[in-house]
């Protein structure tokens, strides 16, 4: 069992080096612009759903704000993506969800992000109710102390202790099946 692992990591090491000089020949400069980084991981113009989410993922790595990703963020994300833990994750969507990073996420806050997954998933799963209805059972199940808004503990309990509610706020569409679909496709 231990090769095993040992050669997973391998993989996910090489496709992180591969990634790595992506980076390094498509972004000479040493910063990677949001509209490269759509390019980078195939994202269509036409794609508005898919847009806005890469947007957002993109934007909660510019941890500097300067609307580039420099090569360490570059990197973080690369690990995030990869090779990150379920904590780390889900602090990551929890930025990812928190717009205006105040550190609590109000309803707006949350049926944004519901609304991209909304369509781009959970249209075509089984999922019965609504972004609005998702919502308000998102914050029935997690807002604990019921003050209109959620704290990263009570996100993160709540994804712990409800499996439906982790699959939403983990924000999982895939992004680690982008990455490595996408590592090979660029010249």
């Amino acid at each position: 069992m231990g090769q095993q692992e040992s050669h997973s990591e391998e993989m996910d090491l090489a496709q992180i080096q591969d990634l790595c000089i992506i980076f390094m020949r498509e972004c000479p400069s040493g910063a990677l612009h949001l509209h490269e980084f759509k390019r980078i991981f195939g994202i269509p113009s036409t794609s508005e759903e898919e847009s806005l989410y890469i947007e957002t993922i993109f934007h909660s790595f510019d941890t500097n704000k300067d609307n580039a990703l420099d090569f360490m963020e570059y990197i973080a994300a690369l690990h995030l993506i990869l090779r990150g833990n379920l904590e780390d994750r889900l602090k990551w969507s929890f930025k990812m969800y928190d717009k205006d990073g105040n550190g609590r996420l109000d309803r707006q806050e949350v049926k944004r992000i519901i609304r991209i997954l909304y369509k781009i998933k959970l249209q075509k799963s089984d999922v019965s109710l609504t972004p609005s209805e998702i919502c308000d059972r998102i914050f029935d199940l997690v807002d604990a102390n019921h003050d209109g808004q959620i704290s990263l503990s009570e996100f993160m309990e709540g994804a712990k202790k409800d499996e439906w509610v982790m699959n939403l706020l983990k924000l999982d569409v895939n992004a680690r099946g982008w990455v490595i679909q996408n590592c090979g496709k660029l010249p």
